[in-house]
């Protein structure tokens, strides 16, 4: 998908619409971001700005908004907060040094065509991961809500802090905070495709605290200063740079599973299809220029996206439209941010992640599967108390084993061996039910279908463990479209058990894939070339010839 191509439905009335539309919903979230991130809402704004504006020029998806996000917001509060505390005067470079880096990893993603495989995690995992980064979300907003400076040490820091922020409420603020909420949670939804309530919570209750509050008694946004950020110059730390490199692996992962995510609803809501490469690309190369200007990095939206599609924006034109609105607040409006109270950020912040909570999957999963309902618990308890990797890479383990488990025992019901034409689990034409039975039961007919992965590999020993009390085996692969390594060798010990005992072999194999794998383990070198067949019927009446 070429930048000319992407542009091809451009709309000039609905990609301006949704381009004004967005940016107004983008606005409150940037800066609710920004400060939540401890970065500054400059740094929300204007990540919200460059990863738009250079994620949709470059991308590989023609409606999609991208912007600082909650869940990568999470990601950017825990590095930005141990980088402080380890290098006061060097932390902020190196937090957005991180920033640079996870670009780098998703532009390597995308070159390296690995887009489609970003995705392809258990839902349960997704679910867990997503609902916990919305736990860590709401907890790191508690102490902005009661009026309080955020306490160190993450999310354990704010839950043992919890009794000495309880003990000195600033009420002001917590009803500021608290009104926010009850904005965000009441608004009626007939209004809500007309306006954003994140912006009518932002500018109400910012007058109303201008109005009935003591200005100096609410902490505030302050001033924003106007212009183009400062470059920020790469720096690394030795003893750090492991660390670095792991957290931009987390970083540029979620953004990319956050943006693929986003991607495929807005395919569906457009009956198209994105370039996931290319999206990777783009969105890469917007989080590396964030981060080299000391700004947030984003990933897709999926609020964003969605609006902006209803409003009937087609093209990547409403991307930059809306950065551009979104660049002339910052340099020309920005006077006009400075009274926002904290507590109204934090408010926003609190509801965007009460909203990546996966309600929908919380509420069913008990009825769905207690193996899913565990790992999606585990997933989130783990996010939120030990560590995003630690979660998505246990989740995803624990989630293959449960599902190769099942995938076995269904496979395991398709090797199947029977000696008597009565049997009917192997599906046998009448000819070749009567040329079996001619056999007099001697002969082992050996049946496989479906797929062969290692987990099968007991099954075939099993079924040919008594190879001794027969003259001659067929072994049919007819139904068989692909073999891994562990079940060839499973078959190349049939084969030789069976010469051991003096039983004749004889191979189906017509499918010419199953035909070359077993050629690259040489298990056809094991049998003769008189006896393979591509017909079962030739099979079994050679085999009847052999032990009549």
């Amino acid at each position: 998908m070429k930048l000319g191509r992407r542009f091809e439905e451009l709309d000039l009335k609905g990609d301006v619409f949704g381009g004004v539309t967005t940016a107004i919903i983008s606005l409150p979230l940037a800066l609710a971001f920004g400060v939540a991130s401890g970065a500054g809402a400059e740094a929300g704004l204007w990540g919200a700005i460059m990863v738009g504006l250079f994620a949709s020029l470059f991308g590989g998806s023609s409606s999609l908004i991208s912007e600082p996000t909650g869940p990568m917001t999470v990601i950017m509060t825990a590095v930005l907060t141990a980088m402080m505390a380890k290098y006061p005067e060097t932390g902020m470079a190196m937090t957005f040094t991180v920033v640079m880096m996870a670009g780098i990893f998703q532009i390597l993603l995308g070159t390296l065509k690995l887009g489609k495989y970003v995705t392809l995690m258990p839902y349960s995992v997704v679910s867990g991961f997503m609902s916990g980064i919305g736990v860590i979300l709401v907890i790191l907003q508690l102490a902005p809500l009661l009026g309080q400076a955020a306490p160190a040490g993450g999310v354990i820091g704010t839950i043992t802090a919890l009794p000495e922020l309880f003990a000195n409420i600033d009420f002001s603020e917590l009803f500021l905070g608290l009104l926010t909420l009850a904005i965000l949670f009441l608004f009626p939804k007939k209004y809500r495709q007309h306006v954003p309530p994140q912006l009518v919570a932002l500018v109400l209750v910012t007058m109303i605290s201008m109005l009935f509050f003591n200005s100096e008694s609410i902490r505030r946004i302050g001033e924003i200063p106007a212009g183009l950020p400062s470059l920020v110059i790469p720096h690394f730390n030795a003893d750090m740079l492991t660390t670095m490199l792991i957290d931009a692996l987390v970083l540029g992962t979620l953004g990319c599973i956050d943006t693929l995510l986003t991607a495929v609803i807005a395919d569906s809501l457009t009956r198209k299809e994105h370039d996931s490469d290319k999206e990777l690309r783009g969105q890469g190369l917007a989080n590396l220029v964030a981060g080299l200007f000391g700004a947030l990095p984003g990933a897709g939206a999926t609020m964003g996206t969605v609006t902006n599609i209803q409003v009937g924006a087609r093209s990547p034109l409403s991307g930059v439209v809306r950065a551009l609105v979104l660049a002339l607040v910052v340099l020309v409006a920005s006077e006009l941010t400075e009274p926002i109270p904290m507590a109204v950020l934090a408010g926003i912040a609190v509801y965007v992640g009460f909203n990546i909570l996966d309600w929908s999957f919380i509420q069913r999963a008990h009825k769905v599967s207690l193996a899913g309902m565990a790992i999606m618990y585990g997933v989130m308890l783990l996010t939120v108390f030990v560590d995003l990797i630690v979660a998505v890479g246990l989740g995803v383990f624990i989630s293959n084993i449960i599902i190769i488990e099942r995938l076995s025992r269904e496979q395991a019901r398709q090797v199947k061996a029977i000696s008597d034409a009565d049997d009917d689990d192997v599906p046998l034409s009448e000819s070749e039910r009567e040329l079996l039975e001619q056999t007099q039961g001697k002969v082992l007919f050996f049946y496989l279908s479906g797929p062969m992965i290692f987990s099968v590999s007991k099954a075939i020993s099993r079924q040919h463990s008594s190879i001794a009390d027969y003259q001659a085996m067929i072994l049919d692969l007819t139904d068989v479209p692909m073999i891994d390594v562990t079940v060839g060798l499973a078959l190349e010990n049939a084969i030789k058990d069976a010469k051991d005992a003096n039983c004749e072999v004889y191979l189906l194999c017509p499918n010419v894939q199953t035909r070359q794998q077993l050629d690259k383990f040489h298990v056809i070198d094991l049998v003769p070339d008189g006896n393979i067949y591509q017909q079962r019927e030739h099979a079994l009446d050679a085999a009847h010839k052999a032990t009549a």
